[in-house]
């Protein structure tokens, strides 16, 4: 597996540490647990981490030197592809012929790496978009930066020399034909799963008394990267006007913003602590840097509701995540999102706070209503596991593995076919 921008070592929810992460540790465990030896390739960021880590059994992590360790972007990271490249083939040269057998490239730059990767080896090369630059500039937020036509064209050239393409969703995989001229044939849909093992539901009241949360709280939650594509400032502005309508609600509402800056927000790493600041909500916003994923189940299962609002998602493992410990989600009409939140919650058009406040306000008031959909929730993301996820992938790569053999033999007959008859006429 290729994950250049970020390690699957590092803890989702700051950074450039999310969805991917997760999708690639969990894949890897259990891809592992069934006996395929994986490899991650991941950019080295820390000079104090060894060259190769042994993430678990059957998993190795490759910190490969490109770049300084500190001060790259994300966006500065394609003029270290040839550098990142060139680590990856050195440790591979000391690796026997034949040794992998797929490529999983994960983001469009591990993509393009996993181009030159998979033609040396002569192996499939199978990738993940996770995100599309044509998606994300066609639902930006406001301030947001669009991204460069340079990431589109690599996108583009990533589609091309891909065997298969794995998508989220239908919606996802509709998206890779009609704006990126994906062959359909190609693309799989391959929904990412819940660790239904941690993210399971609880007793709210012993979740709170651990998180430190007051029992007669109505904690609402943001969980991710503080950045405008996940638009959090929607769920301050909106309890802020929850509060404007009744007053008597700010001394029960809690809101909870687990995560840290990422991407276009490190610009403004404090802007939202100096938002809930303007709008007199500095005692009734909690702001948690990223957690375990055991602690985060617990947050989970102490709140009321989760909240979604990004303008964009490729599918929304919050959503899954937050449904499978029992409780409700109020995510934006986006993406992946329909299909995370299913019958769990209820799904908005649009990003305004009013609108934002309206949905809250109406399942913070009816028990009975949060409760129906808590209980939907628990069963929508019962079929989400990701052992279900790694069932579709394992035959991912077995068909990718014997149309690319089978590839190989109809082209050495076709060069054969070329070849002039040495038998005199």
């Amino acid at each position: 597996m290729l994950s250049v921008h970020t390690s699957p070592l590092d803890p989702p929810g700051t950074g450039d540490a999310g969805g991917l992460n997760v999708y690639v540790v969990e894949t890897a465990r259990r891809l592992a647990a069934r006996g395929t030896e994986v490899e991650i390739f991941t950019r080295a960021t820390d000079g104090s981490l060894p060259e190769t880590v042994r993430m678990g059994p059957g998993i190795l992590v490759h910190h490969v030197p490109a770049g300084p360790f500190e001060g790259l972007g994300k966006d500065d990271l394609p003029g270290q592809l040839c550098a990142f490249a060139a680590g990856v083939m050195r440790t591979a040269a000391g690796r026997p012929e034949q040794w992998y057998d797929v490529v999983h490239s994960h983001y469009w730059l591990s993509g393009q790496v996993g181009w030159l990767a998979a033609d040396r080896w002569n192996v499939p090369l199978v990738h993940t978009m996770h995100t599309m630059a044509r998606v994300k500039n066609a639902q930006l937020a406001e301030g947001d930066s669009a991204e460069p036509p340079g990431r589109e064209i690599g996108e583009a050239q990533v589609v091309e020399a891909a065997s298969v393409l794995v998508a989220n969703t239908d919606e996802e995989a509709g998206q890779l034909v009609r704006l990126y001229d994906a062959d359909p044939d190609k693309v799989h849909v391959v929904p990412p799963g819940v660790d239904l093992g941690v993210f399971r539901p609880g007793d709210q009241s012993d979740a709170r008394r651990a998180i430190g949360v007051p029992e007669d709280a109505e904690l609402v939650l943001f969980v991710g990267r503080i950045q405008p594509l996940k638009a959090p400032d929607v769920l301050i502005r909106a309890a802020a006007e929850l509060m404007r309508r009744d007053p008597t609600r700010r001394d029960k509402l809690m809101v909870g913003v687990l995560g840290g800056p990422s991407g276009s927000g490190l610009a403004h790493p404090e802007s939202l602590q100096e938002l809930a600041g303007e709008l007199g909500l500095e005692d009734r916003v909690r702001f948690v840097p990223p957690v375990s994923r055991a602690e985060l189940a617990q947050w989970y299962r102490a709140a009321d509701l989760v909240t979604v609002p990004s303008y964009s998602e490729s599918f929304g493992l919050v959503a899954v995540e937050s449904l499978a410990s029992g409780t409700p989600v109020v995510a934006a009409a986006v993406g992946g999102l329909p299909v995370a939140v299913g019958d769990g919650g209820i799904l908005l058009d649009g990003h305004d706070p009013a609108l934002w406040a309206d949905a809250i306000a109406e399942l913070l008031d009816d028990d009975e209503r949060r409760q129906a959909l808590a209980d939907a929730g628990v069963r929508h993301a019962a079929g989400f596991g990701w052992d279900r996820t790694v069932d579709r992938l394992d035959e991912v790569y077995r068909q990718a593995r014997v149309d690319h053999q089978h590839l190989g033999i109809d082209g050495a007959h076709h060069l054969l076919d070329q070849v002039p008859s040495m038998v005199s006429p």
